[in-house]
């Protein structure tokens, strides 16, 4: 089978339940949809820093039947600082679009009215491993960097964690956005639902030690 005939078949390959729900998680934290064809078809584009090059890794391998090209480096300078970056991106196919249209609305990511029915562990997982973080070694409380999001749609995000989980938030104003705060009453049951999830390379983002 040549290149031609091997992209045009995955091009119409469907996405298992795993796949769906790292989808969301994605979408939720850093990954990013993008059309060229004014949304016939969507290409997942995934960035992250290199230093996490073993879960960008793994997110090429769960996604690896969409892609035609590895993980490459990107280095860039802003503000005389360089960055080095680690990313892949898929081809741009016809499954995607659901995702597309749910999640996005006038080329800005937004969370769906039905993101109750969406939400798995895995999903929540993902997300974190993209956004989230640890308050600080004293305080161990858990956020999740949503500024992206608008203040609204975080409310329906909110309340999906709420009547699916039992995890409770609040939001706190950054300068950039909202940013979602799990409350200390509820921290340990989120821990518990995605940890099972969570890779050795980001286990410390639960303040988690790494080999643990």
């Amino acid at each position: 089978m040549n290149t031609n005939e091997l992209k045009e078949q995955k091009k119409k390959l469907k996405l298992k339940k795993n796949q769906k729900e790292i989808m969301i998680g994605l979408i939720l934290g850093d990954g990013h949809l993008e059309t060229m064809n004014k949304g016939r078809t969507y290409r997942l584009k995934v960035e992250q820093s290199i230093k996490h090059k073993d879960y960008v890794d793994w997110l090429y391998m769960n996604f690896q039947d969409f892609v035609n090209t590895p993980p490459r480096i990107r280095k860039s300078i802003a503000f005389g600082k360089e960055t080095t970056n680690y990313r892949f991106s898929t081809l741009s196919v016809g499954s995607f679009r659901f995702f597309g249209q749910q999640f996005y609305k006038d080329k800005k990511k937004i969370i769906p009215d039905l993101i109750k029915r969406w939400l798995t562990p895995l999903s929540m997982a993902i997300w974190f491993m993209d956004d989230g973080q640890i308050k600080s070694k004293k305080h161990r409380a858990l956020l999740i960097n949503t500024q992206c999001f608008s203040k609204n749609d975080l409310g329906k995000l909110q309340k999906a964690l709420e009547e699916k989980f039992g995890i409770k938030t609040n939001l706190k104003k950054e300068p950039t956005g909202w940013r979602l705060y799990l409350l200390s009453e509820t921290v340990s049951k989120f821990v518990k639902l995605i940890e099972p999830h969570i890779l050795p390379l980001m286990r410390k983002k639960l303040g988690i030690n790494i080999t643990a």
